[in-house]
């Protein structure tokens, strides 16, 4: 058996206590926000005798002999650093459950502002009692703890209402946004997900199924906030566990039929009572809410925001309002392919810009770090928003940082064993983040979700991701295991890897490149963009079987993840 043990002064210590020695490894600084990276581990390899082992032990990873035995294919010092590389440094959140830690706020800053919509406001005691009152009809209407609530909303002030409300009746929440989801996939996730009951706002009544056992949330709560001096509802009865199921995200079933991700409160609060994932919100801070509610994102901008005391600006439905809402906001989350579309400059008042869902350019990190905090993030919804996180420097190389607190990423090869440092190999995730599986798919639940080998407890889940470690103990993204395809006669080629190059081009912006049919395409942005000097800057940098045989010029990119029908649909290829 073998401890890592971290002290005060940035030392892990390896006690084996099978023999008289103890080997220590230098650590400088390995928390996901180092601004300094730590020096090589192959250079700070000591040894020590045990009884001068540090009795300070305010951190420590726990070897077992499997864990041990299965890392026999590395070096000592790539063993030294799966363990320290791979693995945060523990800690404790003050809170274990999403609405236990908006209540605390909730008593502690009554009259702040909770969030902001249009012309409206809502305080802390107002929003905590408006979702106790939806909490109380819900448990009326026979919702028990345990089951699952079906949302159909939009950004606004009561969207929040409706999902606290389900929170605080035990229940957990699926949420959808009405002006988006299809008929059929309602349809499909009222029924997968077993609703017991389906919350949705007056403007979408007519698309709520007449069988669905429904309930409109303007008929239990008056939304007339002015008039609202009512004191806090009675408080039900809360019998909530860390453990329970917070919310079910479902995939946007580009790739076949949607799936739902089951998250916990822990999951959750987790990421989001803790920085770096917190972001260091705290009360006073305006934080950006401008995604869809089924996207996993927006649990970290309304989450994140409210069990931390901050003030939630809610975006509107206008195109304007994007600039507006990022004018007066310290805190912005969202994907690149939004980020990009503005300046740094036009938005003095954003300290501190968090990035996740699809690579981050470097030139977009670079401009943003220039004026302000900015987190390079990855992680699938399966590992609850985000693991991994960095806090960029501009001219420092793009990456995705370290594992968030309470969590480890795992590069292993395709059968489950530790690769090398600086080998590419599959990213596996384990630890405080991973989520409890799939729902109504349990087959596909026990192939992505697996006992944890290294841990000797817990799961690990596959997270599809390619990267790697750098020697400063850095992960790169290197794509995903699905954007490896073959092309000519059977040459592999990662797709975002080609995009990358072409985005090095002076004069494009954003790339994309799919394989359709059996050629690659590049597209690229913006339309001033000179196609001929893209083909010659690609084809000098990359073998000609990774070069693209078809460019176009596009004059947008959709806002998430880039598919071949969104070119289809523009007229830009056939379909």
């Amino acid at each position: 058996m073998i401890d890592i043990t971290t002290d005060s002064d940035g030392y892990s210590k390896a006690e084996n206590y099978k023999t008289a020695k103890l080997q220590t490894f230098r650590r400088e600084q390995m928390s996901s926000e180092s601004k300094s990276p730590p020096s090589s581990l192959s250079r700070s390899l000591l040894a020590l005798d045990l009884h001068d082992a540090h009795k300070n032990n305010e951190a420590t990873i726990r070897l077992t002999d499997s864990m041990l035995s299965s890392l026999s294919n590395l070096s000592i010092p790539d063993r030294a650093r799966f363990v320290i590389f791979g693995t945060s440094v523990p800690q404790e959140s003050a809170f274990a459950c999403i609405h236990h830690a908006f209540s605390y706020q909730a008593k502690a800053l009554p009259k702040s502002i909770a969030a902001e919509y249009m012309d409206s406001n809502i305080s802390y005691e107002q929003l905590d009692h408006l979702s106790g009152l939806v909490a109380m009809m819900l448990r009326r209407r026979s919702v028990m703890s345990g089951q699952r609530v079906c949302l159909v909303m939009r950004r606004s002030i009561t969207m929040l209402v409706g999902l606290l409300g389900v929170l605080k009746s035990g229940a957990s929440y699926v949420p959808l946004d009405g002006g988006i989801v299809t008929d059929s996939t309602l349809r499909f996730i009222l029924e997968d997900s077993a609703a017991s009951l389906l919350l949705y706002m007056s403007e979408y009544q007519g698309r709520i199924p007449s069988s669905t056992n429904s309930i409109c949330i303007e008929s239990i709560v008056d939304f007339d906030l002015k008039s609202l001096s009512a004191p806090l509802c009675t408080p039900i009865h809360d019998s909530s566990a860390p453990s329970d199921e917070a919310y079910v995200i479902y995939t946007s079933g580009t790739t076949g039929v949607p799936k739902g991700v089951c998250v916990r409160h822990e999951n959750v609060t987790n990421l989001l009572c803790l920085n770096p994932g917190k972001l260091h919100i705290r009360p006073g801070t305006r934080v950006a809410q401008l995604l869809n509610v089924a996207f996993d994102m927006c649990a970290w901008e309304v989450w994140g925001c409210l069990m931390n005391g901050g003030t939630l600006c809610i975006r509107g439905t206008d195109k304007n309002h994007w600039v507006s809402t990022l004018k007066k906001v310290d805190v912005a989350i969202c994907t690149p392919t939004i980020l990009r579309a503005y300046k740094p400059t036009d938005f003095p008042s954003i300290r501190c810009v968090a990035t996740a869902g699809e690579p981050c350019p470097q030139s977009l990190a670079d401009s943003w770090a220039a004026t302000s905090k900015f987190y390079n993030s990855c992680g699938p919804t399966e590992t609850t928003i985000v693991n991994t996180m960095r806090l960029h420097l501009r001219g420092d190389k793009i990456n995705i940082g370290r594992p968030t607190p309470n969590n480890r990423v795992y590069i292993l090869d395709s059968h489950g064993h530790p690769v090398p440092t600086g080998t590419i190999g599959v990213m596996w995730a384990s630890g405080a983040g991973v989520s409890s599986g799939y729902v109504n798919r349990p087959e596909l639940t026990s192939q992505r979700y697996i006992l944890d080998p290294f841990a000797g407890d817990g799961f690990m889940f596959n997270t599809g991701d390619l990267g790697r470690w750098t020697p400063q103990g850095y992960l790169e993204h290197h794509g995903r295991i699905d954007d490896q395809v073959k092309v000519k006669v059977g040459f592999r080629v990662e797709l975002d890897g080609i995009a990358a190059i072409m985005e090095n081009c002076p004069s494009v912006s954003q790339a994309v490149v799919l394989l359709v049919g059996h050629e690659l395409c590049g597209f690229v942005y913006p339309q001033s963009v000179d196609l001929d000097t893209v083909k010659l800057f690609t084809a000098q940098r990359l073998p000609y079987y990774s070069v693209p045989t078809k460019y176009f010029v596009v004059d947008t990119f959709p806002h998430n993840k880039v598919h071949s029908s969104f070119f289809v649909c523009s007229g830009l290829m056939d379909g």
